[in-house]
């Protein structure tokens, strides 16, 4: 009887994988466009987001939440990001509960876009003679994450509303980093050469109440192949290389709005 087991138990035995056959193989099956690929955005979760009314995820109002991973940050501990590249962007968007989800338009700072008029009741830019339509100033932040178990991660975080003085300060705490040389001259390093700290607090006006965005200067990037990860990133997007596919349910809602 204990033979029988023996046997079958052998006859059961998974030979292990060396790692060089993967490498044998590398690339296949990786034929993919990049609008075949999703880049996650990082969003601060609100109490109206569906993923906590309806429980999808362990999380709270004011936690960070990745896309793609379906990783929780906890808020108030935030997450440690690199900044690789940053885009200002107008998001024209359907009247809510109507539309695809996406964006009727995207226009850049030079383009032309509809003409809007402000409504003071919800301080939107509606399109004038239009259906509904708004659109929303939205400054995107790409970014690498740098897990705690020293692995990192792509993402974007977009900013609009509240948020976009957040972003200016952001902009301007980059813009003013300098490093000095060998020789003691002073440089400008590039965006990706820092480590910023993200964390989210309460916040309120006379509209609602959300959480928005803690930004704090972490350090200098300090492995290099994460600076070369980031830069890469950087390149990739500048060249247009990366496709960002917005969606309403990815965007950050604030002053007590309804996250759609």
């Amino acid at each position: 009887m204990a033979t029988k087991e023996v046997a079958e138990n052998e006859e059961k035995a998974v030979a292990l994988v060396d790692s060089a056959l993967f490498e044998q193989d590398a690339g296949a099956g990786m034929a993919m466009e990049q609008d075949d690929l999703a880049l996650p955005f990082l969003k601060v979760l609100s109490a109206l987001d569906p993923l906590i009314q309806e429980g999808e995820i362990d999380a709270k109002p004011g936690d960070l939440y990745n896309t793609v991973t379906n990783t929780v940050y906890a808020g108030k501990e935030g997450v440690r990001v690199i900044p690789c590249h940053y885009e200002r962007r107008f998001l024209m968007w359907a009247p809510r509960g109507s539309g695809s989800g996406a964006p009727t338009g995207i226009y850049g700072p030079a383009d032309e876009r509809p003409e809007t008029k402000r409504d003071e009741n919800d301080n939107k830019d509606y399109v004038v003679g239009g259906e509904g339509e708004y659109i929303d100033e939205t400054h995107q932040h790409y970014v690498v994450i740098l897990e705690e178990d020293g692995s990192f991660n792509t993402a974007l975080i977009p900013m609009k509303s509240t948020q976009l003085k957040k972003s200016r300060k952001w902009n301007s705490m980059i813009a003013s980093r300098t490093m000095t040389n060998a020789k003691g001259e002073a440089f400008q390093p590039p965006r990706f050469s820092h480590v910023y700290k993200l964390s989210t607090s309460s916040e309120k006006n006379d509209k609602g109440s959300w959480h928005g965005w803690n930004i704090e200067l972490d350090g200098v990037v300090e492995d290099a192949n994460v600076y070369r990860a980031a830069k890469s990133f950087h390149e990739s997007i500048k060249g247009g290389e990366v496709t960002v596919k917005h969606t309403q349910e990815d965007t950050q809602a604030d002053r007590g709005e309804d996250p759609f």
